[in-house]
């Protein structure tokens, strides 16, 4: 994760838990479908907050572990997600011994590793025929308002690698498997402000560039009419990839 913004959501945590949205129960459980039976231990790497870490451990009855460079957002996903480990690490360079674990996830995270590196390392620690899962929830861009927001917000780098045509793998991972699924979110105009503060470009922008955001957030949004503890529906798509380890 050489990318400085990919370190750095610890400095908005707590927005970063409050306002992104969780991951559809049906699509993770789709990601560990083809786990094989008796599955022992699953690791969420680059958990943050453990908005995936809390599905995975209500999808599957097995040791949930989270995995995060980011020490700010361990803390935050203890609070949240109580008694889940919690280890300092990047899918580059794993805390976890060889074949030990029967899936590694990553929740938003993908588009910030090297996936030939992160390939390998996850292949070390994972078991022969076990899975790596990656996940993204993304604004439809389709819906001409949600696009008109995302170009003032700046595209995010997960946007561009799945309008890019998605995520590779590599050794010893095979093809890619994927599933998306469609949903809307109510959010407020202050949830809005805080998911756009929770994103790297407006944590590493300076606070004039992240003024004159907002500003222009708040113009689409009296647009919208959206005020006060009113709502606007947020279509999201939740895109899904799974992989066996070669065995």
């Amino acid at each position: 994760m050489s990318d400085s913004r990919a370190t750095s959501f610890g400095a908005e945590a707590d927005n970063y838990e409050a306002a992104r949205p969780d991951y559809p129960f049906e699509a993770v459980a789709w990601m560990l479908d083809r786990l094989p039976s008796g599955a022992r231990r699953l690791v969420d790497v680059g958990a943050g907050t453990g908005k995936l870490t809390r599905v995975v451990a209500e999808a599957k009855d097995a040791e949930v572990v989270a995995v995060d460079p980011d020490a700010a957002m361990l803390a935050k996903l203890r609070e949240a997600v109580p008694g889940v480990p919690t280890f300092v690490g990047t899918a580059e360079s794993l805390p976890l011994p060889d074949a030990s674990v029967d899936a590694v996830v990553l929740g938003q995270a993908w588009h910030w590793v090297d996936p030939v590196a992160a390939s390998a390392e996850i292949g070390r620690a994972v078991r022969p025929g076990g899975t790596l899962g990656l996940i993204w929830n993304a604004r439809d861009n389709r819906v001409d308002w949600v696009r008109r927001l995302t170009a003032v917000m700046n595209a995010s780098a997960a946007e561009e690698m799945l309008d890019a045509g998605g995520p590779t793998v590599a050794s010893p991972f095979g093809e890619l498997e994927s599933e998306r699924w469609e949903w809307v979110r109510p959010m407020t105009r202050e949830q809005l402000h805080r998911m756009a503060a929770s994103r790297s470009h407006l944590i590493t922008a300076s606070e004039g560039e992240r003024g004159e955001i907002r500003r222009q957030m708040d113009e689409l949004f009296d647009e919208l009419g959206l005020h006060g503890d009113g709502t606007v529906d947020v279509p999201y798509v939740t895109s899904a990839f799974r992989s066996l380890r070669a065995g």
